[in-house]
């Protein structure tokens, strides 16, 4: 994927990206050599430019003949993360207004394989300490290779203990950093389900029901 289609997920038009760039290209020039480089209709090259320097991403640097040149890549990449960062500092306070924390004894309940897997997937990619895995499921190949690098994995079947799922059932397991955990069961007659919580007393029966099935297994 080219740094144009990049630019216009940050909100350029196509035009607008192409002919920045272009600019980064070239270093300076005028409009038609811009538009030359940037394949774009010569009649709108000129507004294309103009809304590129509202936008702070190009400077005339020359009246006549008219010259352009680009805001360097560095400084337009440390502008867009501070307004990323803004945004996202800004969602965060809305959110929060709408929608608090909820408690932290709270369980809340997961419907469908998607489900499961999704917020899996996100409590993986947050660790910052563990990850603890257990069940059959093929999932947890992916679930263990997203785990970042330095993260403790501490991956189990669960043959060894009591079962607590359901007969034909199949029990999924993942805890985070001693804070979320997941608790899923798939097959059976009905679709996979389970409940994830950051209760501390359920995070931790999940770690440690993890870790001893590990040594049961040794």
């Amino acid at each position: 994927m080219n740094a144009a289609i990049h630019l216009q997920a940050l909100g350029l038009t196509e035009y607008e990206s192409k002919a920045y760039t272009a600019l980064l290209a070239l270093g300076r020039a005028a409009p038609a050599r811009i538009a030359r480089q940037a394949q774009i209709p010569r009649p709108k090259i000129y507004e294309t430019l103009e809304r590129l320097e509202a936008r702070g991403l190009a400077t005339r640097v020359q009246q006549n003949p008219l010259e352009y040149s680009p805001l360097s890549a560095r400084e337009f990449m440390d502008r867009s993360r501070r307004s990323f960062n803004e945004r996202i500092e800004n969602l965060e306070r809305s959110l929060a207004r709408l929608a608090p924390d909820p408690a932290p004894e709270a369980v809340y309940p997961l419907i469908g394989e998607v489900a499961i897997k999704s917020l899996a997937e996100n409590l993986v990619e947050n660790a910052k300490k563990s990850v603890h895995l257990a069940g059959n499921e093929p999932l947890l190949d992916a679930l263990e290779n997203q785990t970042s690098r330095g993260v403790q994995v501490v991956r189990a079947e669960v043959s060894e203990l009591p079962s607590i799922a359901k007969n034909g059932q199949r029990a999924f397991l993942v805890a985070r950093d001693g804070e979320a955990a997941i608790v899923a069961h798939f097959g059976g007659d009905r679709e996979p389900h389970g409940v994830h919580t950051h209760n501390p007393v359920i995070v931790k029966l999940v770690e440690g029901y993890i870790a001893l099935a590990v040594q049961n297994k040794k």
